[in-house]
């Protein structure tokens, strides 16, 4: 296996494996370690990266994305409402410095403008020339 696939499939593995611990722990994000788990199985592994579209959970979300560049409406209120309730507990309750928990808030915020800078809905022309 040639050593650029073989970080790509490792990547991949680890990057799920954030993503899913992300699903029980509001202070890691779940979905851009499932996106990039995507990424790095469509460079490593078709079996993966099919695995990933086929998923019950994040396949949709991923196929939106990869397919049109889109997050859904539902998906951007609810990782903002994620993202609002984790930082104002870390605010609230983590006993770490200040400029620490800025830096925290300053990516959150920054992955909030990422999020909702993205369409919700694919353009009419990527639906008629796209397949899906």
């Amino acid at each position: 296996m040639q050593a650029k696939r073989l970080f790509y499939l490792i990547t991949g593995f680890v990057s799920l494996g954030l993503g899913v611990v992300g699903v029980f722990l509001p202070v890691l994000p779940t979905t851009p370690f499932i996106i990039l788990a995507a990424f790095c199985f469509s460079r490593s592994s078709e079996r993966w990266h099919k695995w990933l579209l086929n998923n019950q959970e994040f396949g949709p979300a991923l196929s939106d994305w990869e397919r049109y560049g889109v997050i859904r409406l539902r998906a951007k209120l609810l990782a903002s409402v994620l993202i609002a309730v984790s930082f104002t507990s870390m605010w609230i309750f983590a006993k770490v410095a200040t400029a620490l928990k800025l830096t925290l808030i300053g990516i959150g915020i920054l992955v909030l403008i990422f999020i909702w800078t993205r369409p919700s809905v694919p353009k009419k022309s990527d639906l008629s020339t796209k397949t899906h």
